[in-house]
């Protein structure tokens, strides 16, 4: 019952020690009166015993707020994960407060003082992570927490919602080396992201699994945003050998290579093959429409919300760490090499 050296019981062991379900725990947390006297006496005791702190709450057995939290929200797939947010919430009656803290300490303080005043049930970090100090100060406010692409290594007591990114990278590499691509560039998102990474390493299982050696001069820096997928994709075409084909770890970086290959006179994919990953709605509207690895981001914050509204009512999750799955969308963005 004690993590990070911080005492903090469960509803979950609290249940298991009075030998009752967590919802009859919860439901004595929260002052429901379905639960007989003598079940109530006992789990009273254990409460008091192993000091569980209630949360102070103007609402009973379920959340009424929850805090959606991104790094910045100047991002398309931002707007699908809220999509998939904002339908949970407005089926079960919960607000939604959505905010950006700009990778700023600042700004993470500024949030942490706003969810203590207006008393929020439950928080969902997007793409983001938070400092020691910032877990300890939301553990002491009792809050249940689930993290969408985690930035880092989330602490354990964290559930996570993701993509299987490793499978996508492989995926969109294994398409264009069967169309008989050898020099394939990528261009990497922010190294910072364990989804970044995780498309990198499957792109390089994909050449390695069909005898293709890695060139690191093919391999270009990103951000997951236009600018950078422009600047790779002329990197890239300025090799004294260039790629046939190139994979950008996001579709706005995918656009930003189509600007790259428009300004340079050529065409797609005649010249260059070129292939994405989110599948965000603007990626089948792009002229050639794009072939793209599937992220299903909505889902991702459906599930996150989900998650996060149980853990606020006391319940038990199935798994802590979920990864959903990812497809590769074939269009007209990719053929043979030539």
């Amino acid at each position: 019952m004690t993590i990070d050296g911080e005492r903090k019981v469960t509803i979950t062991a609290i249940a298991r020690e009075a030998g009752v379900s967590v919802p009859t725990v919860s439901r004595v947390v929260n002052g429901r009166s379905d639960v007989s006297p003598a079940t109530r006496a006992r789990i009273e005791e254990l409460l008091h015993e192993h000091g569980y702190r209630r949360r102070t709450s103007r609402r009973r057995d379920r959340a009424g707020l929850i805090d959606l939290v991104f790094n910045d929200l100047d991002s398309p797939w931002a707007v699908e994960i809220i999509r998939g947010v904002e339908d949970v919430a407005h089926a079960a009656g919960v607000g939604t407060v959505i905010s950006a803290t700009h990778r700023r300490s600042t700004s993470t303080r500024q949030w942490l003082e706003n969810l203590r005043a207006r008393a929020s049930d439950a928080v969902i970090l997007v793409a983001s992570t938070l400092q020691p100090t910032h877990q300890a100060e939301l553990r002491r406010l009792n809050v249940p927490i689930v993290a969408v692409d985690p930035a880092g290594v989330p602490a354990l007591d964290v559930p996570t919602v993701g993509a299987t990114n490793w499978a996508g990278g492989l995926a969109a590499t294994e398409h264009l080396i069967g169309l008989g691509h050898r020099r394939i560039g990528f261009i990497a998102g922010p190294p910072r992201l364990l989804c970044s990474r995780a498309r990198l390493d499957g792109h390089r299982a994909a050449l390695e699994a069909a005898g293709i050696e890695s060139d690191p001069d093919l391999v270009q820096p990103g951000t997951f945003y236009h600018e950078s997928g422009f600047q790779g994709a002329v990197a890239l075409l300025d090799l004294e050998d260039p790629p046939t084909a190139i994979f950008a770890a996001s579709d706005q970086m995918a656009f930003g290579v189509y600007e790259a290959v428009r300004q340079r006179g050529l065409r797609i994919p005649d010249d260059l093959s070129v292939l994405g990953f989110d599948d965000l709605p603007e990626a089948r509207w792009a002229s050639p429409p794009l072939t793209t690895v599937r992220q299903p981001l909505a889902e991702m914050g459906t599930l996150a919300a989900r998650t996060v509204l149980r853990l606020a009512k006391g319940e038990e999750i199935e798994s802590p760490r979920v990864e959903l799955a990812t497809h590769l969308v074939v269009r007209d963005s990719t053929a043979a090499a030539k």
